[in-house]
């Protein structure tokens, strides 16, 4: 188990070239575990972000913050208000 654990790690980082994201999953599983990583590296639990405040943060690693974020709504890593104003980690 901790040998899947370690793979886990080092295949999310591995997705990364100078602190910057290479490129967007096609992989499901991938995608998870970057996303993921994503939800927990940049946003903290229990506060609220509003859509500029996630773009800010996901521009930070990708310039398509846009389908990063939709990623981590629909994947369930972000929870978006029925208004859209504001979104929050979910875990």
């Amino acid at each position: 188990m901790s040998l899947h654990a370690a793979g886990t790690a080092h295949s999310v980082h591995a997705l990364f070239s100078n602190g910057r994201l290479t490129a967007i999953p096609r992989r499901a599983a991938r995608r998870e575990q970057l996303l993921g990583h994503l939800a927990e590296t940049l946003f903290a639990s229990g506060r609220d972000y509003t859509e500029r405040e996630v773009n800010e943060a996901l521009l930070t690693v990708h310039d398509d913050c846009a389908a990063l974020r939709r990623y981590l709504v629909v994947g369930g890593q972000l929870v978006r208000t029925r208004d859209g104003g504001s979104y929050r980690r979910s875990r």
